[in-house]
């Protein structure tokens, strides 16, 4: 395992590095670190605004869902050792010419991505606090004890997702099961004592009251999900043959109205029968924004009257952005060189299938209105998330062509891309503050989202996609 780890770590720096240049890529952990340096002098300033413990309890949210993010292995199966593996990661692929086990290559692939994702994001993160700390005086310990849990949040969403997601294969029933048990236990810890469940996340309660019994069993926790996780996964639907009737036609003809239709109904077609449709939309979008809202739920008494389901559609509408890789990260313009397609073709047949699946934000940002009693605000709420996502979306396929999982850990690329998001953001987040039907004013997004999206197919037309 040690030589097979090793030699996948030098398999994604290499991957990255070449893409990027060296220099470029090792330049992306110094720019987290230096974001976080910077942010930390203003601490003092947000205290006032907002108390410690709940800007402690939610950055350990944005590691939970960071790690549930990077997470979601197990739901892709076959389809991920087949596409993603056999065209980026070699080593990995290597279980039909090396006598290896899939669930062997696939144990080492996760643990790879765990330590690799550390040292890209959580570690950079924890060093520019402590680096920080002497100037904030903060207490040096304090600030090595974040870093260890910050640590645990990431592996806790990493692990669960991936125990959820193996389990999304092996048997959706249970997954359902699964998911009802954890949530009515949920429901009735809020019943038997008031408080919000993600109060009680283990991370957060071992940052603020440390003892080692508690880190063992932290830890215990995560290597026993991780096990379990690894135990269950199943890369091959063995003992069965999987059989599809032809879609392409019948989804062409119902998509004729639109740019496109048969690169269109191929993304459709290629969503259904590798099964992730569901998956994706499970653990990518619903699964973080879930964690998302019980924890920004902590602070709606600091936040203006519909503060919270602003903020909560605004970062809806960033992740719902993300569908834009859904329709990217497993189709490769090396498929279409022999074919007289160019990439600004596929940009925009790509951009449409995203403009559809966008019924699954606005249905989602409309259900949590309903639930949280603000009904009335369903449609500056569903505007304000589907303007963002088509905004970002934008600039994602301006600045990442059809590459945006990979080429986001250019530096320059993702910092353009937090300038250029980042503003946007805390502009209209502070409109819909000052009044909710304000968030209409989003709608003028869509100007410079097309703007961008013209300009990502005159860009990319000149550029040699193979070589992402």
């Amino acid at each position: 395992m040690p030589e097979l780890f090793m030699r996948m770590m030098k398999e994604e720096w290499r991957l990255h590095s070449t893409m990027f240049g060296q220099i470029s890529f090792a330049l992306f952990p110094v720019m987290i670190f230096g974001i976080v340096f910077m942010g930390s002098f203003l601490l003092p300033l947000m205290h006032s605004a907002l108390p410690l413990g709940n800007i402690t309890l939610i950055t350990h949210a944005m590691f939970l869902v960071l790690g549930i993010m990077v997470g979601g292995f197990g739901l892709l199966g076959n389809e991920m050792m087949n596409r993603r593996f056999g065209q980026a990661s070699f080593l990995a692929y290597s279980a039909r010419s090396l006598p290896l086990s899939e669930r062997f290559i696939f144990a080492n692939f996760v643990i790879k991505d765990t330590v690799y994702y550390f040292f890209l994001w959580v570690l950079p993160f924890g060093a520019g606090y402590i680096a920080a700390a002497p100037f904030t005086e903060t207490p040096l310990q304090r600030a090595f004890l974040l870093l260890l849990t910050l640590s645990l949040s990431f592996m806790a969403g990493l692990c669960t997702v991936f125990l959820l997601s193996s389990l999304y294969v092996r048997s959706k029933l249970a997954l359902v099961l699964l998911g009802a048990a954890v949530g009515a236990g949920f429901f009735a810890i809020f019943l038997a004592t008031g408080i919000n469940p993600a109060l009680y996340f283990p991370p957060y309660l071992l940052y603020h009251s440390f003892s080692l019994p508690g880190l063992i069993a932290s830890c215990a926790v995560l290597a026993g999900l991780f096990i379990i996780s690894v135990i269950l996964f199943s890369p091959e639907q063995t003992g069965r043959t999987a059989t599809h009737k032809d879609l392409f036609l019948p989804v062409q003809k119902r998509l004729a109205g639109l740019p496109n239709p048969p690169l269109v109904a191929k993304d459709f077609v290629d969503l259904h029968r590798s099964g992730i449709g569901i998956g994706q939309t499970l653990f990518s979008f619903v699964a973080p924004l879930i964690v998302i809202w019980f924890f920004l739920s902590l602070v709606r008494s600091y936040l203006p009257p519909h503060g919270l389901l602003f903020l909560f559609a605004m970062i809806s509408g960033v992740i719902a952005s993300t569908i834009y890789t859904w329709v990217t990260e497993f189709d490769n313009f090396s498929h279409y060189s022999c074919l007289p397609v160019a990439v600004s073709t596929l940009i925009g047949s790509k951009m449409t299938t995203f403009a559809i699946l966008q019924v699954i934000p606005a249905v989602f940002i409309s259900l949590a209105a309903a639930f949280s009693g603000e009904a009335a605000l369903i449609l500056p709420a569903v505007v304000l998330c589907i303007s963002f996502s088509f905004y970002a979306a934008g600039v994602m396929a301006f600045l990442c062509g059809l590459s945006p999982s990979v080429l986001v850990y250019d530096v320059k690329v993702l910092f353009t891309y937090l300038v250029l998001d980042g503003l946007v953001f805390a502009v209209f987040s502070a409109l819909a503050f000052a009044n909710p039907w304000y968030a209409l004013a989003s709608l003028l997004l869509f100007i410079p989202a097309l703007l961008m999206v013209k300009a990502a197919k005159r860009r990319w037309d000149t550029v040699d996609p193979t070589g992402f």
